[in-house]
């Protein structure tokens, strides 16, 4: 798994470099110091995924997240804050991030983000999943479920809201685990979603207190 680090803190760049453990198929190709810099990187090395920092002087994470969007780079991006309260949270996963840590989570999480274990869901810490909630807009009238989606699919998504993995989620519902990623991937098709924090989202913007 081919990785760039994109932080303006070179501390923090040197603490993700030992985080990262070769021994697991990690393999770090680059670093970048702002968001400008950062695109240019992904560009030039076509890492597998990018671990963004949000806030950076020289150019920030979510103008580099759509920038990597916009020019069709196939690269997973997952955003680092220092912040559990930070107001970007929602922005950035709109621009197209994948995920968001915070930079105080333990490695081994971080770790999983960058492998892509449990179907996506280490890509949200559990303070950024309650940042999500509390940032959503309530609407006037609840949505409920998309055109389309049976109510076992939401039951799924709503779940997947709440940052459950798919053990969680067959275990609540009791459905088989290929049960619920027939569900998940259904949902994915339906929805035009790629990954499980977009579904996340939407679920959010729907129904917020999910």
């Amino acid at each position: 798994m081919r990785v760039l680090i994109v932080d303006d803190e070179p501390l923090v760049r040197a603490g993700l470099r030992l985080v990262l453990d070769p021994a697991r198929g990690i393999e770090i190709v680059g670093e970048a110091a702002d968001g400008p810099a950062g695109v240019r990187a992904v560009r030039r090395l076509a890492p597998d995924v990018v671990l963004m920092d949000v806030r950076m002087p020289g150019g920030d994470g979510i103008e580099a997240v759509r920038a990597i969007r916009a020019a069709g780079l196939a690269c997973r991006v997952v955003m680092l804050t220092a912040f559990d309260t930070d107001e970007f949270v929602l922005e950035a996963l709109r621009a197209g991030a994948d995920g968001f840590l915070l930079k105080s989570e333990d490695p081994d999480l971080i770790e999983q983000a960058v492998l892509g274990t449990e179907d996506g869901a280490a890509m949200m810490s559990a303070a950024a999943l309650q940042r999500l909630v509390g940032l959503a807009t309530l609407p006037a009238v609840p949505l409920g479920a998309p055109s389309g989606v049976t109510v076992r699919e939401w039951d799924v998504a709503r779940l997947v809201a709440l940052g459950r993995s798919n053990a969680e989620i067959s275990a609540a519902l009791h459905l088989s685990l290929a049960t619920v990623k027939t569900h998940l991937g259904s949902l994915f098709a339906k929805l035009g979603l790629d990954n499980r924090v977009q579904l996340a989202i939407l679920v959010l913007d729907r129904e917020p207190r999910a």
